[in-house]
């Protein structure tokens, strides 16, 4: 479900393309990047660049499409009013950027918006999962929030680990902000069906993308 919020983000997502279509700002980003990229990234030999290009749009388009979709599974899992705080964070890191990403511009700067959206819905899985035994969305975004980490660099990237970290971490030290008896038997339910239903209605990115993982490479 589209929100007013979400609807100022997709604005702002297009607003965005129709400035870097000008200037060709994403381009310079992902060709100054390439080079430069750890070895655990593994592009496609074929147009490398273009395909850096789509996943880092992708990455962006799909984190309001996925706020979206969360919303609407706390709605239908009853647990909103515990919940709903998150999607607000997330959807504020967009709206109201905070001051470390406001040096960037277009959708070099969106990109760090959306890695603090992806980021708390990542955190959020990670966190319902201990506690529940099952995450609270059927998506993983750690490869792709991976990939974007490392695009960002480690140090500016860890602020916004950060940033993410601080906005959250009282929330879960409140007894039944999420796992409340409504969203364990919603969790349940889910888990024991596979989640089939909820994935047709679940954006994917990870399909999307050519980019992969050299997961030996990062170990080493």
């Amino acid at each position: 479900m589209t929100t007013p919020n979400t609807l100022i983000i997709h604005k702002l997502i297009a607003e965005a393309k129709e400035q870097d279509a000008k200037s060709g700002a994403l381009l310079t980003f992902v060709q100054s990047k390439t080079s430069e990229l750890h070895n655990i990234i593994q592009l496609p030999s074929s147009q490398p660049e273009q395909a850096l290009k789509q996943f880092i749009t992708q990455y962006i388009e799909h984190a309001p499409l996925f706020l979206e979709a969360l919303n609407d599974l706390m709605l239908e899992a009853n647990i909103y009013d515990q919940g709903g705080v998150f999607i607000t964070i997330a959807e504020d890191f967009f709206i109201s950027p905070p001051v470390l990403v406001k040096e960037h511009s277009g959708l070099v700067a969106l990109l760090d918006e959306a890695y603090l959206a992806h980021r708390i819905i990542e955190e959020i899985n990670d966190r319902v999962s201990l506690k529940c035994g099952t995450p609270l969305c059927p998506t993983d975004m750690s490869i792709s929030n991976i990939i974007v980490h490392t695009l960002l660099g480690d140090e500016f990237a860890n602020q916004l680990d950060l940033a993410v970290h601080y906005s959250i971490e009282h929330l879960f030290k409140e007894d039944g902000i999420i796992c409340s008896p409504h969203c364990s038997q919603y969790l349940q339910e889910h888990k024991d069906n596979q989640w089939a239903e909820v994935l047709t209605k679940w954006p994917s990115l990870s399909g999307d993308t050519s980019i992969d993982l050299n997961i030996k490479s990062w170990l080493l």
